[in-house]
């Protein structure tokens, strides 16, 4: 008899660990294709958008005022790209800016924000990543900076988990924080410090692009326009990402994130 439960208990892990490794991989496509945009920073791009068979495979040039940063390719390639690193290593790079080697990982990787990723969040980016193309893209030029690099961007992380979906405060400032990062844009910063969200918009300048980002101050004014504001119409918005308009057909691209309506999950 005690063999005969054994025997099933395996076979019930046998037969659940595919969807649950296929549940891990889609979630990893949905954070890397969509909320985190990876490929914003990740793909390479030339006039026309996107480079065809280069996804992910790195190479761009984003200059900012305090340094120039050579982006690198995060696809499976075991010379030019991740396929050699762990599980772990990759997840250290993510959350603790991190190198295999010891080195840390500048900005802009934002490490700081992804500091506060989930446990089963940042494996299913890592799941998604090892089944991407592996793309030879070698990337002889370094990243620069004007500041030397703290020591570390702070102690190990542990383990975390994620808000509840449940929860749609907690979890909706899950997605706007760590994993969507709006406030990098959205709001101004000083000296590597947030200031007030309200005032002035900020200037960034990345590959085909110079962009300044409006400001979504949290006045009364705002927040009764966001709560009238229908489902429909924010999707409508966040839609016209993927196509490089707003609803006044104004380009939005490359650094606003390409979000579809049909990606929207809770």
């Amino acid at each position: 008899m005690e063999f005969a439960r054994t025997i099933v208990a395996a076979l019930l892990v046998l037969f659940t660990m595919p969807a649950r490794s296929d549940t891990l991989v889609e979630r990893g496509r949905y954070l890397v294709e969509t909320i985190a945009a990876c490929g914003n920073c990740h793909t390479p791009k030339g006039p026309n958008g996107p480079l065809p068979g280069k996804k992910l495979a790195g190479g761009d040039v984003i200059k900012h005022q305090d340094f120039t940063v050579v982006v690198p390719n995060i696809t499976p390639d075991q010379e030019n790209g991740i396929g050699k690193w762990t599980d772990d290593e990759i997840i250290s790079a993510i959350r603790e800016g991190r190198r295999p080697d010891g080195s840390l990982i500048g900005p802009a990787m934002p490490s700081r924000s992804y500091r506060s990723l989930g446990d089963e969040d940042v494996q299913a980016i890592v799941a998604y990543l090892r089944t991407v193309p592996a793309v030879r893209n070698p990337i002889a030029a370094k990243s620069s900076y004007d500041r030397a690099l703290p020591a570390s961007w702070g102690p190990p992380v542990g383990r975390l988990v994620a808000p509840s979906s449940e929860d749609r405060v907690a979890y909706g400032g899950y997605l706007a924080g760590p994993l969507a990062r709006c406030m990098d844009c959205h709001t101004e910063h000083h000296d590597g410090a947030a200031a007030d969200p309200a005032p002035a918009a900020r200037p960034f300048t990345a590959p085909g692009a110079f962009q300044s980002q409006p400001t979504l101050p949290p006045t009364r004014r705002t927040v009764l326009a966001i709560g009238q504001m229908r489902k429909p119409s924010a999707q409508s918005v966040l839609a016209s990402r993927a196509t490089g308009t707003n609803c006044s057909r104004r380009c939005r691209l490359p650094l606003m994130p390409r979000l579809a309506q049909t990606t929207w999950q809770r």
